[in-house]
């Protein structure tokens, strides 16, 4: 019997300290371009998109799981400068020069 309680004991902990880890990440309000860019990238609802980003000085890093985008400011819009393959966050960052 109190094998058991042990296991359930465990059991909700493990449970409970998974759900507490999830935050919500969904900001109060999106421009409508910006929605409509989400959405485009979800295929409608269709696919689930995975990515982080990054900013630092004049660049913006765009990491999923095929590599990272990096992204240069021009003054009005931030356009592609290049795509590091199997790359991570961190190591496209430092190749820049900036610090993550």
């Amino acid at each position: 019997m109190l094998q058991r309680f042990v296991i359930a004991t465990l059991l909700f902990a493990a449970v409970t300290s998974a759900g507490a880890a999830t935050k919500a990440v969904a900001p109060q309000s999106l421009p409508h371009p910006v929605a409509m860019f989400l959405n485009t990238l979800c295929s409608n609802g269709k696919q689930q998109v995975v990515f982080k980003t990054a900013a630092a000085g004049t660049r913006f890093f765009i990491e999923e799981p095929a590599g990272v985008t990096v992204y240069v400011y021009d003054g009005a819009d931030y356009r592609k400068e290049a795509f590091l393959k199997s790359a991570k966050l961190k190591t496209a960052m430092a190749r820049y020069g900036a610090k993550p």
